[in-house]
């Protein structure tokens, strides 16, 4: 099954996400990848997008809705997608629900991770992703993970929205657009809310053993 994945920024939906990846096989269309992926590109689009990121801004729901077409037109992503920051809102959210029924899919479950903003913080300041694999880890959290990395300690940045000022806007951006969608799908049988500040394994188990219903 499809599954939803919301939490406001650093709520640890990435890392989530590649526990469930490996675990049952699924395929993550988070939507910070793939912004930041096209923002990679020389284009107007992704300079568009590098604007937005870099000041801590949220994406159009145009241009989000232009690349998440684009990935659920690939067969491999049938019935084993994770979304993960996406949608955003009740638009989105109807438009989501269109484009799966066209492939003939629908949602399984959402998942809100719910996380106070003095542990957002704390969790932000020390993420850093990847560049190459796009894992992610905490410098407070995962140190010895983090000198095992195999691609590299080198290759392990801070992204550009990662300070504190744009932190904290974020957040509050997220919990005042979000609260509408989270009414939204809190209404149907299908969703469950964790607590986000308990341990990733914790974490872990709980969304494993809804995976399993």
């Amino acid at each position: 099954m499809n599954i939803i994945l919301f939490g406001p920024p650093g709520a640890g939906k990435g890392t989530q996400a590649q526990f469930i990846v490996k675990k049952h096989n699924y395929f993550q269309l988070s939507t910070g990848n793939l912004l930041r992926d096209e923002a990679k590109f020389n284009t107007p689009l992704g300079s568009q997008i590098e604007n937005l990121i870099s000041n801590g801004e949220f994406v159009k729901d145009e241009i989000v809705n232009t690349l998440m077409r684009k990935c659920l037109n690939n067969l491999k992503f049938r019935d084993r997608i994770i979304f993960d920051g996406y949608p955003r809102n009740i638009e989105q959210a109807k438009n989501l629900e269109v484009i799966l029924a066209e492939f003939k899919q629908d949602i399984g479950h959402t998942i809100f991770l719910n996380v106070s903003k003095k542990t957002i913080e704390k969790r932000i300041m020390g993420r850093v992703t990847c560049e190459k694999c796009n894992m992610t880890f905490n410098e407070y959290f995962n140190k010895d993970q983090i000198n095992l990395h195999p691609c590299g300690i080198k290759h392990l940045k801070k992204r550009k929205d990662d300070n504190l000022d744009v932190v904290i806007a974020r957040y509050d951006i997220y919990m005042k657009s979000t609260k509408p969608i989270l009414d939204y799908y809190s209404k149907k049988t299908n969703f469950t809310e964790i607590d986000g500040s308990l341990e990733i394994e914790q974490i872990t188990s709980k969304i494993n053993d809804i995976l399993k219903v």
